[in-house]
């Protein structure tokens, strides 16, 4: 089976490693990957937004199946270009991207299917949460207490295209839940929690993401479900009686609040980096739960979790991250960090002259998995000591509360 996946980051290396462990004969493709994904595949220089590059790729290739990773090619409809041309894909079509695409369109979406969320706000005013109405890279959502937040968050959202969405503030855990949707049908994967801002105790400006955990405590499969049932199910079903059915992974960010858990956030495809943690830990046969979703049938999903598992990611950034990005530092320690048993999934590296070097603002993300959330965050903790650039920068408190509950 030959599989063309789409991406560079961190999220797509942790795909590649899933897809490249199957049992499967698998003949692994990537446009354009990284160094982490050449090890376990064939790269090629090919944007992920550029569609037509793209299908000549995939023709040339045959490939069974393609994996889209990253938001920007699916808002494009870079899949209907591929599924119009008969190539399999696992990503949503233009149409029903929009979830992500438009936060605007998502509340239009969510008020049809009477799905729980923040109430829109007809005017700013602290307390309260500005967010681009596009995609921003994670870094278009603004959280506003004071005047003076709220200034900066609209000085700063000026520099995303697009009309701004004003919402009340909500407050409580958040979680993301992942689920495999085609058409009407849903299959849920084990809840993360990710970590969005620059610093330790949620301090600083938003990011990408700066590490994640699962499984999430205290939600099991049946609080899954319920959430599946309140969220997902209605969503998907409301696409489809768009005429825009989903065919792909649909994350919703969740914030659990007093009154019960409402949506923050759709993504209309893998998250990052909580894939990096989700993957480890699931077992079954993912390559046919990918193809089986493509091809608009869950019937034969069997992914679960492996038992009583846990797995915790941290995010190696740049040191000016998420100002800016970060070049040509060399990076060392990464078989060190592996011959302690521990995940590297590289998120923003290149090789120069045959050296390993920084080139983006997340470098790397290093996954490690246990027993217990204790003993998979006290893994990851220990393999990043390992690894070192100039200016490296990362959070020392990824999973922490979690762990102290548990505790």
């Amino acid at each position: 089976m030959k599989v063309l996946l789409v991406g560079s980051g961190g999220r797509e290396h942790a795909l590649a490693w899933k897809l490249a462990g199957s049992a499967r004969d698998l003949e692994l493709h990537a446009a354009p990957g990284n160094p982490g994904i050449a090890a376990l595949g064939e790269c090629h220089p090919v944007h992920a937004d550029d569609g037509e590059a793209l299908l000549g790729l995939a023709r040339s290739l045959d490939a069974d199946l393609a994996v889209i990773g990253p938001e920007a090619p699916l808002v494009a409809g870079v899949a209907d270009e591929l599924r119009h041309a008969g190539v399999a894909v696992l990503g949503p079509g233009r149409a029903a991207a929009r979830i992500e695409g438009s936060k605007t369109f998502a509340k239009d979406v969510m008020r049809a299917a009477d799905v729980p969320t923040a109430a829109t706000l007809p005017v700013a005013r602290p307390p309260c949460v500005v967010k681009v109405d596009g995609l921003a890279a994670g870094k278009g959502v603004f959280v506003c207490r004071t005047p003076e937040e709220l200034d900066a968050a609209l000085a700063a959202a000026t520099a995303f295209a697009g009309p701004l969405l004003i919402e009340e503030l909500l407050e409580g855990p958040e979680m993301s839940l992942f689920a495999l949707c085609a058409g009407r049908d849903v299959h849920g994967l084990v809840p993360a929690q990710d970590f969005k801002r620059i610093g330790d105790g949620d301090t600083g400006p938003n990011t990408g993401g700066m590490g994640s955990y699962a499984p999430v405590p205290a939600f099991g499969p049946e609080r899954v479900d319920e959430l599946l049932e309140l969220v997902h199910r209605p969503v998907v079903a409301e696409l489809a009686r768009r005429g825009t059915p989903f065919f792909g992974l649909l994350y919703a960010g969740l914030m659990l609040t007093e009154t019960g858990p409402k949506v923050l956030e759709f993504n209309c495809r893998f998250g990052d980096p909580e894939t990096q943690s989700i993957l480890p830990l699931l077992e079954g046969d993912f390559v046919a739960a990918l193809a089986s979703t493509a091809a608009g049938d869950l019937a034969d999903v069997g992914l679960s979790v492996a038992g009583s598992a846990a797995a915790v990611t941290v995010v190696l950034a740049g040191g000016e991250y998420p100002a800016r990005n970060d070049h040509g530092k060399a990076i060392e320690g990464l078989a060190e960090a592996e011959a302690m048993g521990a995940l590297v999934f590289h998120a923003g590296t290149a090789l120069h002259d045959g050296r390993l070097v920084t080139n983006g603002g997340r470098i790397l993300n290093v996954t490690a998995t246990g027993a217990s959330l204790p003993e998979a965050r006290d893994r990851a903790y220990a393999a990043c000591e390992q690894i070192s650039f100039q200016g490296m920068r990362y959070r020392r408190d990824i999973a922490a509360a979690a762990v102290g509950s548990a505790g």
